[in-house]
């Protein structure tokens, strides 16, 4: 019995020894594992100068720069339409015509009026002058002269309404008939022979088809209220439109709307966007159409010759002078005045010197889609870290270790190319 007891003391002792033994190994290696220095791999580029262009996107629509909406003033039935849409007009051609029965009968009626009141109002003057006449040698009293003055003034004031009762149907019979305002094309045609349509002088009325210039076009798009302090008139943009595929054209901003057009207002996805207008170049043998979808690509600034960075590079830190003495280990950093912390964040760029991280304050300017322009003391030639985005904007600090990698980098771009062609 004694005999096994001893097997199993020892057994014990060597088991405890083997747990002891792994636990003394695990910290000395975690404890090695904390003293190593952590070497972050980045990509880099030099900096350098180029020529950069500041550019504004938008999305719109192809519109005439020039139509004219053709609406019906007086209602009736159509009953000449001698045009189609997409067929081309002259300034004064005919375009509709309403059938003008009712309002012809008006307009006669009125100058039978007028012709009536002339009759009387030439009665009423004659008798007037006759009055004068002879309340001048005394023959007639003041009464009879007053009664026969007030009978030609309200002759003639019968006579003056008469005729602008005339000339208001002869107006509104003319509008029966449509005229085209200018030279241009149907581009929309809305209503149709036989059709009644509805209008008067103090309301818009039914919308029969539209003119439209199709020689000068131009592109309305929207941008947004942070982008259109940017953009003025004169800006060359390049512009995309979907019906013709890989093609660009040129236009000039040439009308920025001075009041916003707001959606969703009261709402988290309100949009306030303000149209501008850019005259579109149309080539030889591109048509345009009223309505195509297009983008564009307004170049609003341009700056040569300036020192530019990717534009991912550009990053944002704490500046050394903000923070506290060196903590003890295990201690958070602390920032001084906390509630502020946004305020005290400087743009930096980091640089490899010697494999090791160093921040270079900067200032940014316009950017492109790519690059951006900076000004900074020391900066020029220097290889500025331009990724990974995860390093630049979270891992990095100030005498960081790193390695640069740039090979890795070329072989990622060259295969998202390949992956694109």
């Amino acid at each position: 019995m004694a005999n096994g007891n001893g097997k199993k003391k020892k057994k014990k002792i060597i088991i405890f020894s083997i747990i002891g033994a792994v636990v003394i190994v695990l910290g000395v290696l975690v404890f090695l594992g904390s003293r190593r220095e952590t070497i972050i791999s980045v990509q880099t580029e030099k900096a350098e100068r180029r020529t950069i262009t500041q550019i504004v996107s938008a999305t719109g629509k192809i519109q005439p720069e020039i139509q004219v909406k053709i609406n019906a003033e007086v209602s009736g039935e159509i009953i000449t339409l001698p045009v189609r849409e997409g067929q081309r007009v002259t300034k004064g051609q005919l375009l509709v015509r309403i059938k003008p029965d009712a309002y012809q009968a008006q307009y006669e009626s009125a100058q039978a009026n007028v012709e009536m009141a002339n009759a009387s109002l030439s009665k009423a003057e004659a008798e007037y002058k006759r009055a004068k006449d002879l309340y001048a040698k005394k023959l007639i009293s003041d009464s009879e002269m007053d009664i026969a003055k007030a009978g030609y003034l309200s002759s003639k004031a019968a006579f003056d309404q008469a005729s602008a009762a005339s000339k208001q149907a002869r107006d509104t019979f003319s509008k029966t008939t449509i005229y085209s305002p200018m030279a241009g094309v149907v581009s929309q045609l809305i209503s149709e022979l036989g059709e009644r349509v509805s209008g008067s002088t103090f309301t818009q009325g039914t919308e029969i088809m539209t003119i439209a210039d199709l020689s000068s076009m131009e592109a309305r798009v929207d941008v947004g209220e942070n982008d259109v302090v940017m953009v003025q008139k004169g800006d060359t943009a390049r512009i995309e439109v979907d019906s013709y595929k890989d093609r660009k054209f040129i236009g000039v901003v040439t009308q920025i709307a001075n009041t916003a057009k707001s959606t969703g207002v009261g709402t988290q996805d309100a949009v306030t966007n303000f149209e501008v207008r850019i005259r579109v170049s149309t080539p030889e043998g591109v048509q345009f159409r009223p309505g195509m979808s297009m983008a564009a690509d307004i170049e609003t600034e341009t700056h040569t010759n300036v020192l530019t960075v990717p534009i991912q590079s550009v990053t944002v830190r704490i500046p050394k002078k903000e923070m506290k003495e060196e903590p003890k280990e295990g201690e958070a950093q602390l920032i001084a005045g906390k509630k502020k912390e946004e305020d005290k964040l400087e743009e930096v760029v980091f640089v490899v010197k010697d494999g090791v991280a160093k921040t270079l304050p900067v200032k940014r300017s316009i950017s492109n889609d790519t690059y951006v322009e900076v000004k900074g003391d020391g900066l020029e030639g220097q290889e500025v870290v331009s990724g990974p985005f995860k390093a630049i904007n979270r891992d990095l600090e100030l005498d960081s270790k790193v390695k640069v990698d740039n090979k890795s980098a070329r072989r990622t771009g060259a295969s998202a190319d390949t992956d694109k062609k």
